[in-house]
Order: C-alpha cells, then structure tokens, then sequence
C-alpha cells in the first residue's frame, strides 16, 4: 500500500483516510474520540469495546503525521523455523513419491521405516511440501482416462444373507469391471477382484467383457489369491452370467449377485477400481497390447498386495496381513 505522508488537516487528511485499510481507519476513529473526550482513555474502551492493553499499544505506534502508522505490520516471525532434515531423507522422500506418485505421507512414512529412516509422519508431510514448493517435486498431471462403470441391469437378483459369516481371508471376494478410456474409441475391460478382509486384489485386463473371460479370470483369482475362495460377490453384468455362473458351481463357490442400483453393497471392490484409476491408469504410460498391459498391471498388482500400506490395515499390507492371520489361525488350532 503507497502510504502518504503529510502535515495539512482537512482535504489532504481525508485523502490519507481513504487509502487506509478497514482495521486502521477503525483505530482512527479510537484516536479521534480519544483526543475529543479530554484523552479519556477508560472512556475510549468502553465506547469502542476495547481493552486498554489494545488502545494503549496502538496509541504508542499512532502517528498523527503518518496515519500509516496504525496499519497492521507484518506478522512474519524474526526467526523462521529451518528444515531438521538432512538431504539424504530429503531425497528419500523425493524418490518414494516419485515412485508412487498417488501416494501420502501417511504411506510414505511406512515404507520410509522400514528402510531404517526414524522419521514422523509430519515430517514427511512437510518435505513434500517443502520440495513442492521449491518446484522439485510436481504432481502427476491427470491423463484424462475415462473410466466408466459398466451398467447392465437384470431382470432378478439375489442378496447375500445377512447372517452370511464373514471373518477370514476368502470368506468373501467382491469382483468388478471397469471401461478404461485411453484413447477415443479404444475401450479396455478392467477386471478387479477384492477380498474384503485382507484388501488382496487381482486385477486383469481384456479386450472384452464376456461370460467367457469372466469366466477365465476365475482361472486367475484362484492362482493369485494366497487362500482359498468360499463365496464371490457381483453385480448384475452380463459377464457375470451363464458361463461365470456355471464356473463358480463347478468350483464350489457361492455366488452373490447384488439387486439392482446397489453398487454401495460392493463398495469395497468399488473403492479399489478408483485407486487402480488413480494409482495405475492415471500416472503410468501403459500400453495399448492386452498381454503387455496385463504384464504392467501384474507388477502394479505386487506393490499394491506386498508394498503398499493400507490404512484400513492398520498401515500393513495385504501381504503382512495375511501372513499375521495365518500365523494366528496356527496358533489357535495348536491350542
């Protein structure tokens, strides 16, 4: 703000007035009554709603010559806080999110102490915000792949019980398909599987989504998945149909199919293909060939099963999870 210094009253006072902020013409008012009322300070306060410790602070800044004066000064502190990291950790952060682009402080920081770093969550968050702002540390753009849920409806389905137990790893695998978008007119059919307790997933791609490869990528959940199947969860796609449903029965899986417009009893598998979306589809170059992409997507599907830390896991990952449980599932049958 140019501020206008001055000693003639009248005019030139009320052009001064006019180029002050809200809050200090405010306090020109306090001055004013001040010295109207006899330089009655009590009577000030009360009149205005002020304490004294504030009237008397601006009354020994105030400059009547420099109406300036009772502008607010910057609150910038002498002493800025400095950065207590070293440029080794510094670069350790940097290289994770590059790696995995998609991902926070909250999964850096687990991947960070298991490499030997005793550093906090807040720390790591205000590296990243450190290195943003410097430019060294840019966020992916999005790619604008569209990615659409397919939805086919049928004329009859069938909920899960509700009494339906739901305790172990492969109790339940909820499976979904996803249109990936990557160029006009190229339509890709993104298969994910999710078990629901361990958060393990299973994910394929095909240039189709028919009863056939629905069918195919059963052949591909059970070899992945390190526990066996009991009960699938879909909902009411045409690939989930005819030869999907005969290929759950031959391998003595239950099959639930969701009532219509209820993706919400999905929701696990749901949220999966949006962070497939984010984390994979959005910041990888992938490639348009079925079998090269499905090659990708297997190595994305690693680090997401045995790298990534998920919250809902208490910042394990599916792979620690599912071992844990294990282990405890041993325990309890020797006892």
């Amino acid at each position: 703000m140019h501020i206008v210094r001055g000693t003639v009253p009248g005019v030139s006072r009320l052009a001064r007035v006019q180029e002050l902020s809200r809050g200090a013409r405010l306090r020109l008012q306090w001055m004013d009554y001040y010295e109207v009322h006899g330089y009655n300070a009590a009577l000030t306060c009360r009149h205005f709603g002020i304490s004294r410790q504030s009237f008397y602070r601006w009354r020994r800044r105030y400059d009547r010559w420099w109406l300036g004066s009772l502008e607010e000064g910057s609150h910038r502190p002498r002493r800025l806080r400095q950065p207590t990291w070293s440029r080794e950790l510094a670069l350790a952060v940097l290289h994770l999110r590059e790696q995995y682009p998609r991902w926070g402080k909250d999964k850096l920081v687990v991947l960070l102490r298991g490499r030997g770093w005793g550093v906090s969550t807040s720390m790591v968050g205000r590296i990243l915000t450190h290195l943003k702002a410097r430019g060294v540390l840019r966020e992916p753009p999005r790619s604008g792949i569209s990615t659409r849920k397919r939805l086919w409806r049928r004329p009859y389905a069938v909920r899960k019980p509700k009494d339906y137990p739901i305790r172990a790893p492969g109790d339940l695998v909820q499976v979904d398909t996803l249109d990936v978008r990557p160029l006009p007119g190229v339509i890709l059919k993104h298969f994910t599987a999710r078990d629901v307790v361990s958060r393990w997933d299973v994910v394929e791609v095909h240039t189709r989504a028919t009863a056939t490869t629905a069918a195919g990528f059963l052949n591909t959940l059970q070899a992945r998945m390190p526990f066996p199947i009991k009960a699938i969860q879909v909902d009411g796609g045409s690939e989930f149909q005819a030869g999907f449903e005969q290929a759950c029965q031959e391998r003595g899986m239950q099959l639930f199919v969701l009532p219509p417009r209820s993706p919400k009893l999905n929701g696990s598998v749901e949220r999966a293909q949006r962070t497939h979306t984010e984390e994979f589809y959005e910041v990888v170059e992938f490639s348009l060939e079925v079998a090269t992409l499905n090659r990708e997507l297997r190595a994305w599907e690693r680090t997401y099963n045995t790298i990534r830390p998920h919250q809902a896991l208490g910042y394990f990952t599916p792979l620690q999870f599912v071992a844990l449980w294990q282990s405890q599932r041993k325990e309890a049958e020797c006892h």
